[in-house]
Parts: structure tokens; sequence; C-alpha cells
């Protein structure tokens, strides 16, 4: 700094050179920037990818199901987790899309097949041709699905 004024110096790179650069804090900002923005495209591009585990027709629409992983780490645990059927386990769930909609059901504790519910929606595919999709509106409303053929 001369007489109140300071003096930005600018190197061979485009960076400037004001105290910044010199601790090496501005070099890392833009890297953590940089790999924050490449790990949110390659995450987009991952999901976009990503099809459907499944697909039915429910009510003469299409819905499909993506499983979800819950939080729970299985890993370390003294014994097994009870009720892991289906490859799935207490806290895990399934996205629904239907109707415009996408729902999050997490996976009930039920014996058996897992079941997945919202106290609203209820979703189970013990038959996967013809899976069970439910909804409580003062009663319950069962509708009809069935299996649709998923290209490659």
């Amino acid at each position: 700094m001369e007489n109140g004024v300071m003096k930005i110096g600018v190197l061979e790179n485009g960076l400037m050179e004001n105290g910044l650069m010199e601790n090496g804090l501005m070099k890392r900002c833009w890297q953590g920037l940089l790999c924050l923005v490449v790990m949110l495209v390659l995450a987009g591009a991952a999901v976009a990818a990503s099809p459907p585990e499944a697909q039915w027709s429910c009510d003469g629409e299409p819905l499909s199901v993506s499983v979800t992983t819950g939080a729970v780490d299985l890993r370390g645990l003294p014994s097994d987790v009870p009720n892991t059927e289906g490859n799935t386990a207490p806290g895990d769930g399934v996205l629904i899309q239907w109707r415009g909609q996408t729902l999050q059901l997490p996976r009930t504790n039920n014996a058996g097949a897992p079941s997945y519910t919202d106290g609203r929606w209820w979703w189970r595919a013990l038959d996967p041709e013809h899976p069970e999709w439910k909804e409580r509106r003062g009663k319950i409303i069962s509708y009809t699905c069935t299996a649709l053929e998923v290209e490659p």
C-alpha cells in the first residue's frame, strides 16, 4: 500500500497478486469450486442416465418405481438385521412416479415381502406382474397394476 492506495499486480497467468494468491487461499477456493461443479455435473448425469427399476401401468397410467437405500449402515452389527427380505432393509424406500407426482415411501418393517407406505400411499410387489398399489382417502382405494415391457 502506497499513499493510501493498494497496489494490485497481475501475474503472468492472469491471477491477481494481492495477498490472497500469496497464501494460496484464492487458489484453493477456485480448486474447491471446480471440484464441486464437476461432482454436480457427474451426479446429474448419473441420475439422468439411470432408468427406473421397474415400470407398471396402474389404473391406466404409467407408474415407475426406483428403490432407494436408507441411511442404515448394516456393516459391523453383531448379528444380522431381521427382515431383510428382497435385498432391502428397514430404512430403505422407494421413489414412485405416477400421475405427475413423485412419492417417496419408506419401507415398513412388516414381515414378508417388502412393503412401503407413508400412511396415505402403500406399495408392495409380492407379485411383480401385478403389484399392490393403494391409497387411503377415508377408505382404501386399490389401483389395478400390470407390468409393462421395459426396453433395455
